[in-house]
């Protein structure tokens, strides 16, 4: 973790910001100085180490790497520390009520979680290290453009914040909606079926949403999330694949390259060679020395 990013610990219990506010924290000895409080906006505590039960109302929580809390206005709570020597890090992250109502104003998808946690009386979640990975470096661009206060960040912080909120309520949405997993698998398999048998029609974003009836976007999520590349990269990897078996038939380099999709060849070459370490031409050259021999 970056140090200059760290915040020193301040126990007030209200918000500077109108919006929100956000803490990098990694301390020792606090046990004498947070006891049980309340305030008046969101507070979410993303735990990366220490040896540390957070208490909300009634229910205590042993937290571990990678889980996140998320305290509702009102509600009373406190770090319970079981050992002052181990440093307690954390992110603290704040959002006032008023910028809750602005992004419910925006989608009811941004405040999926917050509303789940506070009807459901569930204030504790888990991520894998994936997902946590991705949620930490969220909340760490949004501590840097903070600090950077470079061209623009006043207009940046907001989307990355929204981002993050969003990103959080996705997370939460697909762990308490296991059919939601399952659709998506499914049209994961539909689309990478009719990928693999139309490599050489059109197979942009446009037309296969209109095709299987979903919008770009979730598209590529799904894409994104179960392949960890975007489709097009599966895409341009599929054509690739097919367009090296291609070269040791019959057609020239030229009919396989624009059959596939490549609109000129110095774009095909780059692609192939990028892939393959070689080029087209001498990947042929060296499969028909390796025949004839």
């Amino acid at each position: 973790m970056k140090r200059n990013l760290q915040s020193e610990f301040q126990p007030r219990q209200y918000m500077l910001s109108k919006d929100y506010e956000i803490f990098y924290y990694s301390d020792r000895n606090l046990g004498h100085v947070v006891d049980w409080h309340t305030h008046d906006y969101y507070e979410f505590y993303f735990f990366l180490e220490g040896n540390v039960d957070i208490q909300v109302d009634d229910q205590s929580y042993a937290v571990h790497n990678g889980d996140f809390i998320i305290i509702p206005p009102k509600l009373r709570h406190r770090p319970l520390i079981h050992d002052q020597k181990v440093p307690y890090r954390r992110f603290v992250f704040w959002i006032s009520t008023d910028y809750y109502t602005h992004l419910k104003e925006l989608c009811d998808d941004y405040t999926y979680l917050i509303d789940y946690a506070g009807e459901n009386h569930m204030y504790r979640f888990s991520t894998n290290q994936i997902t946590y990975n991705e949620v930490q470096s969220k909340l760490l661009r949004i501590l840097e453009e903070l600090q950077s206060k470079q061209f623009g960040w006043q207009a940046q912080v907001p989307l990355y914040v929204n981002d993050l909120i969003l990103h959080l309520s996705r997370l939460v949405y697909t762990d308490t909606h296991p059919q939601s997993r399952s659709l998506e698998n499914a049209l994961y398999q539909k689309i990478a079926l009719y990928i693999e048998e139309h490599l050489d029609e059109d197979l942009s974003l446009d037309t296969l949403a209109q095709k299987f009836y979903v919008s770009r976007y979730h598209i590529a999520h799904v894409f994104k999330d179960k392949l960890g590349m975007s489709i097009h990269q599966y895409i341009t990897k599929k054509r690739l694949a097919r367009c090296r078996q291609a070269i040791l038939g019959p057609s020239t380099i030229t009919e396989i390259y624009e059959t596939y999709g490549f609109g000129d060849y110095s774009s095909f070459y780059r692609a192939f060679k990028k892939e393959y370490g070689i080029s087209p031409k001498d990947y042929r050259d060296m499969q028909q020395v390796d025949i004839e021999s």
